[in-house]
């Protein structure tokens, strides 16, 4: 079996403060333009986006 600590020494990166930081600002804009849910949406939308790049560059 081998150490999953011995090849790469690599440290996971992980998406989600991006992805929480992301809905908060989404909320904050849509807030002050009047359509928080709209800035939900778009907040959640490229969290998401950019919690899938992270994931895909950890693991290439």
């Amino acid at each position: 079996m081998t150490d999953p600590n011995s090849s790469g020494d690599k440290t996971p990166m992980g998406g989600g403060a991006p992805l929480a930081g992301l809905i908060l600002l989404g909320t904050i804009v849509g807030i002050a333009t009047g359509q928080p849910s709209i800035g939900i949406l778009a907040g959640l939308a490229l969290g998401v986006i950019v919690a899938v790049a992270i994931w895909l560059k950890g693991r290439g």
